[in-house]
């Protein structure tokens, strides 16, 4: 039986919309961690208290805390057959500690290059009134609307490199440590949001 799925690449890859795509076809869960922490310091319980004393003193939440909330949403009826993680694990030490309390029995890596990120975050563009998104050059607004669009902080070239050399410094890694046992399927992340939810519905029904 196909256990959990973690979902992998760098930012702006578009780990979120395909995330969507393989919930639909496994049925499996989507898991974010920051969605986790957030539910757990609103439900008070123990980790969340815990979890919110370092996220008030501006510090990363450590591991083993994550970890906790991981193994406890686990117990969850709809996670019996495993979840779907996006965006966990992004250290080795966080897989090695993942492994300990679930079978991750594959690893979809969606795979774009860093101008290509670059250009698909710099290019978006907020509307501040309606919250929608627009890229200058993929989905253009329309004309009546360009003079108020906003560009948001962290989507200048700076930030989006800045984020890519901490990505390929602290998570890519984690390619080469899943694919040495056998649970890596690279797609290819660089065509359009249909071609590359094609390829990873193929990776999926391929596990």
């Amino acid at each position: 039986m196909l256990g959990s799925i973690v979902l992998f690449g760098p930012p702006g890859a578009g780990k979120g919309t395909q995330a969507t795509r393989i919930v639909e076809l496994t049925g499996k869960p989507q898991v974010s961690t920051g969605d986790m922490l957030r539910a757990a310091v609103v439900a008070g319980t123990e980790l969340g208290v815990e979890a919110k004393g370092y996220m008030d003193a501006g510090e990363l939440v450590p591991d083993q805390v994550i970890i906790g909330l991981i193994k406890e949403r686990l117990k969850e009826p709809d996670a019996t057959s495993g979840v779907l993680f996006d965006g966990f694990p992004r250290t080795i030490p966080q897989a090695e500690a993942l492994a300990s309390i679930t079978d991750v029995s594959a690893v979809i890596s969606i795979e774009v290059p860093d101008e290509d990120i670059v250009g698909r975050i710099v290019g978006r563009r907020m509307d501040p009134e309606t919250g929608d998104i627009y890229h200058i050059s993929f989905k253009p607004p329309p004309p009546e609307i360009e003079d108020r669009l906003v560009q948001r902080k962290d989507d200048t070239e700076e930030t989006v490199r800045n984020r890519l050399d901490a990505y390929h410094e602290q998570t890519e890694p984690l390619g080469s440590w899943y694919r040495s046992r056998g649970l890596l399927t690279p797609v290819d992340g660089s065509g359009t949001i249909a071609e590359v939810g094609d390829a990873v519905a193929s990776a999926v029904i391929g596990l």
